[in-house]
C-alpha cells in the first residue's frame, strides 16, 4: 500500500511538472506572437494576443524627476505599428522569467527597442497573462523605459 501511495503521488508530480512546462510555453509563445506582430507591423496578430479591456502602461519620469504611469490603448498601439514598413519596430528581449498560478502568469522580460535597426531605449515588460479557453492572452504590460545603460542585443 505504501509503495502505491508513492507511486501515485510521483505520477501527480509529474503530470503537475508537465502541465506547468506546457503552460510556460504557452505563456512565451504568446509574448512572442505580440513581438513578431509588431515586427511585421500585423496590428490584428497583436490583437489577438490581449484580453479585451487590456491596459498598456509606461512608468515615464519627466525632467524635474516626478514619476507618472501613462496608460495607452491597445487598439491604438495595434494601429500605430502599421505605420511603419515590417521590421522596422523591434523590441528585442534580453530574458523572460515567468510565474504562474493555475489560470494567471506573469512575466518579466528585459528588453532593448530598436528602431530601423538603431538602438532607441531599454527596460523592462512586466506582462500579466490569463488563461482563458486553454488560450494564454494578455491582460496588461507596464514598462520602464531609458536611454542609457542599454546593452547591444543580436536579432532574433
Amino acid at each position: 500500500m505504501k509503495h502505491l501511495f508513492l507511486f501515485v503521488s510521483f505520477l501527480s508530480t509529474v503530470s503537475a511538472f508537465a502541465q506547468a512546462s506546457t503552460d510556460e510555453a504557452a505563456v512565451r509563445t504568446t509574448i512572442k506572437l505580440m513581438f513578431d506582430g509588431m515586427r511585421k507591423g500585423d496590428s490584428t496578430q497583436i490583437k489577438n494576443t490581449f484580453m479585451p479591456g487590456a491596459s498598456l502602461q509606461t512608468i515615464a519620469k519627466n525632467k524635474e524627476g516626478d514619476v507618472s504611469v501613462r496608460t495607452d490603448d491597445i487598439g491604438k498601439f495595434a494601429a500605430s505599428v502599421v505605420k511603419y514598413p515590417a521590421f522596422t519596430l523591434d523590441e528585442r528581449l534580453s530574458g523572460m522569467e515567468i510565474k504562474i498560478d493555475a489560470e494567471l502568469a506573469t512575466a518579466w522580460t528585459p528588453y532593448v527597442f530598436y528602431l530601423k535597426d538603431q538602438k532607441s531605449h531599454c527596460g523592462v515588460n512586466a506582462f500579466t497573462l490569463v488563461k482563458v479557453n486553454g488560450n494564454w492572452k494578455i491582460q496588461g504590460i507596464i514598462d520602464t523605459r531609458r536611454k542609457d545603460n542599454c546593452p547591444d542585443l543580436p536579432k532574433p
